[in-house]
């Protein structure tokens, strides 16, 4: 993905890449140190200082991007974080900033969006899972006072640490609306759900007559569709380039056991059926590869195509990631069922991922909907 990378996007991933394998390796990432909170909250910190959530704000509120395109900057960064299957809220924190820059009120700009940029505090975008509308599960009654209260739940949320700030979508009759509201704040329970992906935290967020200010409305009720939209094609981008990233790591570990793993005197790459299911596999990485970064660059353009292109990343990822890692594990044989082996941990992701923000078959039906089908 980083083939037509500038210098300086190069030398911001070499570095960034450096601190993932440094802080964060696959190992403490298969013994769960990184839930603890004090590694958390360094990791986040050290994060925001190579600009990782500044990226999507602009200059005037304090970010800034490596070029002209911050969409396709986050989503290489993204790429990278993939391939080491990192933990903590990067899409989460990248979206929520967007959308408090874009439409937020002076004081979440000043407080919540420092905050996320600076590394203080994580974020995450509480919408419903796959295969409902985006506003669903909690329900907003707007206030006298212009303020919101927030009832329902919100399912499968995913990166929610007791630190962290919600962006949650919520019903009112109008439309749909947003608020910003602390993960610890009254009214506000989260409960943390067992997840197939075990490198990151999911849970479900109840909201039990949470209020909120005015000023932490994001988006007058039924005039905020345009923002989720863009909100949406941001995440599945950004989805999609950890999920290519994944991947790819995942296939190379694949090809070079292919070269070392000795059957009946030879490499087992050398056997037909082998070098096929590579061949495919090789191409499926490709096009995956392709079709996000024409994501990235479309989201980035505001060409009036990105939600489009979005979506149709999404849906050939999420089935391509899928069928990918099943085709390592073929290549693997036994010992990639093994819990000491690698393998599982990126099924686990990749499978994760497809499903994350709507799965390929929401998304495709998601793309009628855009086109008025």
């Amino acid at each position: 993905m980083e083939t037509d990378a500038t210098d300086e996007q190069r030398a911001v991933l070499e570095v960034s890449s450096r601190f993932m394998e440094d802080v964060c390796p696959l190992r403490v990432v298969r013994d769960g140190g990184w839930k603890d909170a004090g590694f958390a909250a360094s990791y986040r910190k050290q994060a925001a200082e190579l600009g990782w959530f500044s990226m999507l704000v602009p200059e005037a509120l304090g970010g800034g991007s490596l070029s002209d395109d911050a969409a396709l900057d986050a989503a290489l960064i993204a790429y990278r974080r993939g391939a080491l299957l990192q933990p903590g809220s990067f899409v989460g924190t990248n979206v929520v900033a967007y959308a408090i820059a874009a439409a937020g009120s002076e004081a979440l700009q000043s407080t919540v969006l420092q905050q996320l940029i600076n590394g203080e505090a994580p974020a995450s975008w509480a919408v419903d899972g796959p295969g409902r509308s985006l506003d669903a599960g909690v329900e907003a009654r707007v206030l006298d006072d212009g303020g919101l209260e927030l009832t329902g739940v919100k399912r499968a949320v995913q990166d929610v640490e007791p630190s962290s700030w919600l962006l949650v979508t919520a019903a009112t009759p109008d439309g749909a609306t947003q608020a910003v509201i602390a993960a610890d704040a009254p009214g506000v329970t989260v409960v943390e759900l067992d997840s197939l992906d075990l490198s990151r935290r999911f849970a479900e967020v109840r909201f039990d007559g949470a209020r909120v200010d005015a000023s932490a409305v994001v988006g007058a009720p039924g005039q905020c569709d345009e923002l989720i939209t863009r909100q949406l094609a941001l995440a599945t981008t950004l989805v999609a380039a950890e999920m290519v990233g994944a991947m790819e790591q995942d296939f190379a570990s694949t090809l070079q056991y292919a070269k070392d793993r000795i059957a009946f005197g030879r490499p087992i790459g050398s056997f037909q059926g082998v070098k096929h299911q590579l061949a495919d596999t090789s191409l499926a990485l490709e096009m995956s590869k392709a079709i996000t970064l024409a994501a990235a660059r479309s989201v980035g353009d505001d060409d009036g195509y990105g939600p489009d292109a979005a979506s149709m990343a999404k849906a050939f990822v999420g089935d391509a990631g899928i069928e990918l890692v099943q085709d390592c594990f073929q290549t693997f044989g036994g010992i990639g069922y093994t819990w000491e082996h690698d393998q599982h941990l990126f099924l686990r992701r990749i499978t994760t991922d497809a499903g994350l923000f709507g799965d390929a078959a929401w998304h495709r039906e998601y793309v009628c909907q855009l086109a008025g089908i």
